[in-house]
């Protein structure tokens, strides 16, 4: 047995850097228990191993007695002096009780003792290489699957990357090379875990630590971070140094260092802002490219209020309202956007004018004219002139002898402006609500004054003839 547990000792020590003092620890707790099954209840027995030369001892402590009542708890005085000549009635003696089998059964024992502590060695390795490294970022292969987590070969170690932290964008494949953060070593029950992610926001944030020079010697810092993952990250940067554009130092020569982070993030969008203390600003930074109309702050509620054109209002809100919610994250505050309702009201306030101006000076009703003017048809010059049946019948959605009959109208009542009586021709300020019909009365009048004045030279030339008569 000495030379087999030698052997044993050097193989671990060398090839696997267990302590040699750790196994004898291991080996003596696992053959203290064999022992108990061999010897039977023996009092305070003890394993000795001789780490150096592979010996085992075996030895339990009795109490001295002049008659044994208890065999496995006291040893008789006369044994006990030839073991120790000074002994006396009532001490306590440490006796070898090496069993003869012992030999088989420690061979058995050690061999399991040493793979048992091999695995807890490995553990406890682990734990002790990654219990500073929550934090970081690391690299590994997917090794395999195990339901939706997927297992990550770390060299010496794994990881595990559970469903929870995976980019729901993104699909893994055995043999893929992958960056993760590590969020936590927990020291559960089955050992140590090395909980992975990438779906992290510290993740994104780790990674513009590695790209850019600046946040890593902290001359621009990240302010605040809020992250959809596989979609949208907003990032918050400043810089106390007037000097240092924050927003150029992270986004790089011609874009580099965010390329970098985007590509690693497979194509999730990054977007930058410059931090600011007031919130104003920063929340329309924060809702870029969107335009904003006004901004309402609830300073008691910590609530924004912003307004948008109807136009803008899908930027400002963004896919699924991440915009919106990303920025609320970011800023800390209860960004709620909304439309301006009050340039809705005054477009729907012209086309209703319109409408009513239409329908009054053809004829129609209201409805029908607000059907036209909806359909680009908003002046009566426009209906006389630059449409026909068809298309009104088309607009309004009726029949085609309807569309004829509203067009005569408007033809009528076009026509009926354009020719102006010659007493009101000859009125120099003559009120119109159309601006056709004034320029019609317009030319009407210049044509009269022409005629007038081809008319003058005849009549005198008419007179100078009868006066040499």
């Amino acid at each position: 047995m000495t030379n087999e547990l030698l052997a044993l000792f050097e193989y671990y020590e060398k090839e696997k850097g267990i302590d040699r003092m750790t196994m004898v620890e291991a080996l003596e707790g696992a053959l203290l228990s064999a022992s108990r099954k061999s010897i039977g209840p023996a009092r305070e027995l003890k394993i000795h191993i001789d780490p150096q030369k592979g010996k085992i001892k075996v030895t339990s402590t009795l109490v001295i007695v002049d008659r044994v009542m208890k065999p496995y708890d006291e040893i008789d005085i006369f044994t006990a002096r030839r073991i120790r000549p000074e002994s006396q009635v009532g001490e306590e003696l440490e006796v070898e009780v090496t069993p003869k089998n012992f030999g088989r059964i420690a061979a058995q024992t050690a061999k399991q003792a040493m793979m048992q502590r091999l695995r807890q060695a490995e553990k406890e390795m682990i734990y002790d290489e990654f219990k500073d490294r929550a934090g970081d970022i690391v690299s590994g292969t997917v090794r395999r699957f195990e339901r939706s987590d997927v297992m990550i070969d770390l060299g010496k170690f794994e990881g595990v990357m559970p469903s929870r932290e995976r980019v729901s964008t993104e699909e893994y494949n055995i043999g893929d090379r992958i960056r993760a953060y590590v969020v936590a070593v927990e020291n559960g029950p089955r050992g140590p875990e090395i909980i992975l992610s990438r779906s992290h926001p510290n993740f994104v944030r780790r990674l513009f630590e590695s790209e850019v020079s600046e946040i890593a010697d902290h001359t621009v810092e990240i302010r605040a971070l809020a992250r959809e993952s596989g979609y949208r990250t907003k990032v918050a940067v400043y810089s106390a140094d007037e000097k240092v554009d924050p927003v150029g130092a992270c986004v790089g020569l011609r874009g580099a260092r965010v390329k970098n982070i985007v590509r690693e993030l497979n194509n999730e969008k990054v977007d930058i802002i410059r931090w600011s203390d007031n919130t104003r600003e920063f929340v329309e930074d924060a809702l870029k490219p969107a335009k904003i109309r006004s901004i309402e702050l609830d300073e008691e509620n910590h609530r924004v209020r912003v307004t948008v054109d109807e136009e803008e209002l899908s930027k400002a809100i963004g896919r699924r309202g991440q915009n919106a919610r990303l920025t609320s994250r970011l800023v800390g505050w209860d960004v709620q956007v909304e439309k301006d309702e009050s340039a809705h009201e005054a477009f729907e306030a012209r086309v209703s004018d319109a409408a009513n101006g239409l329908a009054e000076r053809v004829g129609i009703d209201v409805e029908l004219a607000m059907g036209l003017v909806r359909g680009g048809i908003n002046t009566l010059e426009m209906l006389a002139n630059d449409v026909d049946a068809i298309d009104v019948a088309e607009i309004l959605e009726v029949s085609e002898e309807e569309g004829a009959d509203i067009l005569a109208r408007a033809q009528a009542a076009f026509g009926g402006n354009a020719e102006p009586a010659a007493d009101e021709a000859e009125e120099p300020a003559a009120e119109s609500d159309d601006a056709p019909v004034a320029e019609a009365g317009e030319e009407a009048a210049a044509e009269s004054t022409e005629e007038s004045a081809d008319e003058a030279p005849a009549e005198a030339a008419a007179e100078e003839k009868a006066a040499q008569a």
